[in-house]
């Protein structure tokens, strides 16, 4: 194990074989362990559970307040995965976009739904700092 901390998060799926085809044809992951209930996904460093439940998985009424994703230290590579889900076909659910212009919070951002209702945000930030700091600045998301 590195002395790299690694951020966990586990999200709802109903069908092991579709979450597969997704994250790893489609994103790009890796696979982990896996068993009939769940899959371990290797997201950019990260590891996403995929865990089977028998709830009725329901599309959200926005991205607000639950949705996941990455923040990608340079533009390139936010510009690739937005390449490759456009080349896979992936769903969108809400096209790339450049929000905040000319503040310190400018950034680019996309959202992708998996096949399971799962909103993922992927962003590039002009300036670095605005990730976490910039704090004399009070807009968080969408109003």
């Amino acid at each position: 194990m590195n002395d790299r901390i690694i951020f966990h998060l586990a999200i709802p799926i109903n069908d092991v074989a579709k979450a597969k085809i997704y994250y790893v044809d489609g994103l790009g992951c890796s696979v982990g362990r896996e068993n009939d209930r769940a899959v371990i996904f290797q997201f950019y460093g990260h590891q996403v559970v995929a865990h089977m439940t028998k709830e009725p998985l329901t599309p959200q009424q926005g991205i607000y307040p639950r949705h996941f994703g990455l923040i990608f230290p340079e533009e390139k590579y936010w510009s690739e995965l937005l390449a490759r889900a456009k080349q896979k076909g992936l769903a969108f659910y809400q096209e790339p976009k450049l929000r905040f212009p000319n503040q310190l919070t400018e950034h680019k951002t996309f959202f992708l739904v998996d096949p399971f209702e799962n909103l993922m945000e992927f962003k590039y930030y002009r300036h670095s700092e605005a990730i976490f700091a910039g704090r004399e600045v009070v807009e968080i998301g969408d109003r």
